[in-house]
């Protein structure tokens, strides 16, 4: 068994090292159940934080969560994948994909997240220094999510859920990095500007 990988940083997008990775992947191939264990242990808890921020039904991320590790696993047996350096954006593509075609049996557009995870993003972004730490601010956030371009907000959840970095989302969805920078960038501005432009009407509403 190779040595215990080093968990990926959603903060720095900081990647296990590809070669032990490599060596995991390997090994779970070839019927390893440790290996396939820290496997699902390294990511199951991004795979299933980005699919409920599609869903937003615990039970069903659950079940998406599982069938997106039921085809790795298959793809791995099989030697349907070879590891070069891409398995991270490589299973997230799977989990958007089966995430979205959840989404299109259901015949219902995916509402957007719990914003905790992307709400410390939004507090950096913020001018004023306020945090965005209490039900109203979150319900604003909820709402401001739900506002952005489907574009937008896919590079928030897959950086601020999926904790990929900014390197493996342009490899997810095939575009420049700096496209993808400036368009986090924007969305965040976009997230900000809308939750102070309801917060008086939230401030009224608790009065």
């Amino acid at each position: 068994m190779p040595p215990a990988l080093e968990r990926s940083d959603p903060a720095t997008g900081v990647a296990p090292d590809d070669g032990r990775l490599a060596e995991v992947l390997a090994a779970a191939s070839r019927g390893d159940g440790d290996a396939w264990r820290e496997i699902v242990d390294l990511y199951a808890r991004r795979v299933f934080a980005l699919v409920h921020s599609r869903c937003r039904r615990p039970d069903l991320a659950e079940e998406v969560t599982q069938s997106v590790f039921a085809t790795v696993a298959a793809k791995l047996s099989r030697g349907g994948y070879t590891e070069r350096g891409r398995f991270e954006s490589w299973l997230f593509r799977v989990a958007m994909n089966r995430a979205r075609d959840e989404m299109r049996r259901l015949a219902r557009q995916a509402t957007p997240t719990d914003p905790s995870a992307v709400a410390a993003a939004v507090d950096r972004a913020r001018e004023n220094g306020e945090r965005t730490s209490d039900d109203g601010s979150l319900d604003a956030l909820r709402r401001a999510m739900s506002s952005l371009p489907a574009a937008d907000r896919e590079v928030v959840e897959l950086r601020h859920h999926g904790g990929l970095s900014f390197r493996q989302i342009a490899d997810l969805v095939g575009e420049p990095m700096g496209t993808l920078l400036a368009r986090h960038h924007r969305a965040l501005r976009k997230l900000r500007s809308m939750i102070e432009r309801d917060a008086p009407a939230d401030e009224e509403q608790t009065r």
